[in-house]
C-alpha cells in the first residue's frame, strides 16, 4: 500500500526546514477520540475549541491537545486534565504545568504574552508551576488527519510509554504527514521526523543533558522555516551541539532568504537559504493530490565574525 510517507521516504525528501512554526505551545488533555480538526471534533465542547483557536490566533501560540498512548475508548471523562505550556526561543525556554477539571478556564489566559514568552498568566490563571519531570515527548497520532499518522505514530507512542520513557503523550498534529512519525519534545521545541524509538530516546537523552541532535531534525519550531534550515546547517558544520547556544534572525522572502545565525559566544554566520519545489511531485498527506510541497535548500554558509567574546 503506497502512502505520504512512502513517497517521502523513497524520494529522500529533506527533513531540514519543516517543522511547525510557533514560540509557544499550549497542549490540553483530552481523553477520546480526535477528528480531524480536533479542537471542535472532540469531547472538547467544540465553542471551546473555537474560542481557542480564535485566542490563540497570531500570538505565537499553539494550541493542540493531547493524550496518554494507549486505546482510546469513545467515553466522557470528566477528571482533571494535564495542561502544559511552554516557549521555545532560546534565551526563555520553560515548560509549565498544571491540571484543570474545566477547559474553559484556558479562555482567560492572556495569548499575547504567551507568545511572547510571558508565564505568569498561565500560572496565575492556571496555578501553573514550572514542570520539574522529564522533556515531553510528544508524537502526532491523529489518524483523521492523515492515516499515516495513526498507522506509524500510534505504535511509537506506545513502544515508548512501554519501555518505561516518562513525558510521552500522542498529540493531534505536528505538520508533515509524509515524514510520519513525527515528534515534537518540549520544552526545547525542537521536531522529528520518520521517527524511530531508540533514536527518541537519544534525542530525549540529549535534551536531559542539554544538548541538540540534528539527526532526523526537522527544526525548531521557535523560527520560521528558513531560520530552522540555517540553524541546522549551522549546527551540522561546526559541530555544535548545546541547546540555546545559537539565534535565527531572517531577512528577505521566498524565494531566498539571508539569514544570521549568531552563537551566544559573539561568532556569526550568514546563511543564504533558497525555497525551491520538491521534485518530482508528490502527495503531501494520504489522498490528497500530487503536489510540490516547498523545501528549503541552504545554498551557502559564510562565518562573518570568527572571534568568541571572552569569557
Amino acid at each position: 500500500m503506497s502512502t505520504c510517507t512512502t513517497a517521502s521516504r523513497h524520494l529522500d525528501e529533506p527533513l531540514a526546514g519543516t517543522s511547525t512554526t510557533a514560540r509557544t505551545w499550549l497542549l490540553l488533555e483530552q481523553p477520546g477520540p480526535w477528528g480531524a480538526h480536533a479542537l471542535t471534533a472532540s469531547h472538547l465542547d467544540p465553542a471551546v475549541g473555537r474560542a481557542l483557536e480564535a485566542a490563540a490566533e497570531g500570538t505565537g501560540v499553539r494550541v493542540a491537545l493531547i493524550r496518554r498512548p494507549g486505546r482510546h475508548a469513545d467515553c466522557h471523562d470528566a477528571r482533571a486534565r494535564h495542561v502544559y505550556a511552554a516557549h521555545t526561543v532560546p534565551g526563555n525556554v520553560w515548560l509549565h504545568s498544571t491540571t484543570t477539571a474545566d477547559p474553559e478556564q484556558l479562555l482567560d489566559l492572556d495569548f499575547t504574552a504567551l507568545g511572547m514568552g510571558d508565564p505568569h498568566t498561565f500560572d496565575t490563571v492556571l496555578r501553573g508551576r514550572p514542570h520539574t519531570g522529564d522533556p515531553l515527548a510528544l508524537v502526532c497520532t491523529n489518524g483523521k488527519r492523515d492515516r499515516c499518522c495513526a498507522l506509524l505514530g500510534r505504535p511509537l507512542a506506545a513502544e515508548l510509554a512501554s519501555s518505561g520513557v516518562e513525558g510521552v503523550w500522542e498529540v493531534t498534529h505536528l505538520g508533515g504527514h509524509r515524514f510520519s512519525p513525527t515528534l515534537l519534545v518540549l520544552p526545547s521545541g525542537y521536531a522529528y521526523g520518520r521517527a524511530e524509538a531508540h533514536h527518541v530516546k537519544g534525542v530525549l537523552q540529549a535534551v536531559r543533558e542539554g544538548r541538540v541532535v540534528t539527526e532526523g531534525c526537522r527544526g525548531s519550531s521557535a523560527w520560521e522555516r528558513p531560520g530552522q534550515a540555517a540553524e541546522l546547517a549551522v549546527r551540522t558544520a561546526t559541530g555544535e551541539d548545546r541547546a540555546g547556544t545559537l539565534t535565527v534572525v531572517a531577512r528577505g522572502a521566498a524565494p531566498r532568504w539571508e539569514v544570521t545565525v549568531a552563537h551566544a559566544d559573539g561568532r556569526q554566520w550568514q546563511v543564504t537559504v533558497a525555497q525551491s519545489a520538491s521534485l518530482p511531485p508528490r502527495p503531501e498527506s494520504c489522498g490528497s493530490p500530487l503536489g510540490s510541497p516547498a523545501r528549503m535548500d541552504v545554498v551557502s554558509i559564510r562565518e562573518v565574525s570568527a572571534t568568541p567574546l571572552a569569557s
